[in-house]
């Protein structure tokens, strides 16, 4: 199923995955933190598609997403959204563009752990064996492949305003 995906994404715009490299001492200068480019990604909602590796590697759940920003010094209102600066500064130093999307530590959806569990981040098995995708945790179960067919045509015809 991940290859006839990513057959249908081909022609559609990608986003970057980002990995976190934790702040460490070079020759006794300290690092900052850095988010380093991972791959390429296509992002389906609750979903995001990997453009390559082996198919059983090739869905991701979607984590933080952010916007690459230079460091700059500025009043916030609240700690929050410092720590969101941070991270963005962060996706920046570690060679993303200025105002680039990254998806950063996004986690694999992981098929040992559906057989076993039934479930893997947003995945899960229905009582028929069937994989299905919930948008938030509360949500209601949708069966995956017509919600990845539904994601695919909003990339292509998106809604009035978006």
């Amino acid at each position: 199923m991940v290859d006839d995906v990513r057959r249908e994404l081909a022609g559609y715009p990608r986003q970057r995955l980002g990995a976190t490299r934790p702040a460490r001492r070079i020759l006794g200068v300290l690092r900052s933190e850095r988010i380093v480019p991972a791959g390429d990604v296509w992002h389906l909602g609750a979903i995001l598609v990997r453009c390559d590796g082996p198919a059983a590697e090739g869905l991701l759940a979607t984590g933080e997403i952010l916007r690459a920003r230079a460091e700059v010094r500025r009043g916030f209102a609240a700690e929050s959204q410092r720590a969101r600066a941070a991270r963005a500064a962060a996706a920046r130093r570690g060679g993303f563009a200025e105002g680039e999307t990254v998806h950063v530590d996004a986690v694999p959806i992981d098929a040992a752990r559906l057989a076993a569990e039934g479930a893997s981040g947003p995945v899960g098995v229905a009582a028929d064996g069937s994989l299905t995708v919930r948008w938030r945790r509360t949500g209601a179960a949708v069966p995956l492949r017509p919600y990845l067919t539904e994601r695919i045509d909003l990339l292509e015809h998106p809604a009035p305003g978006a």
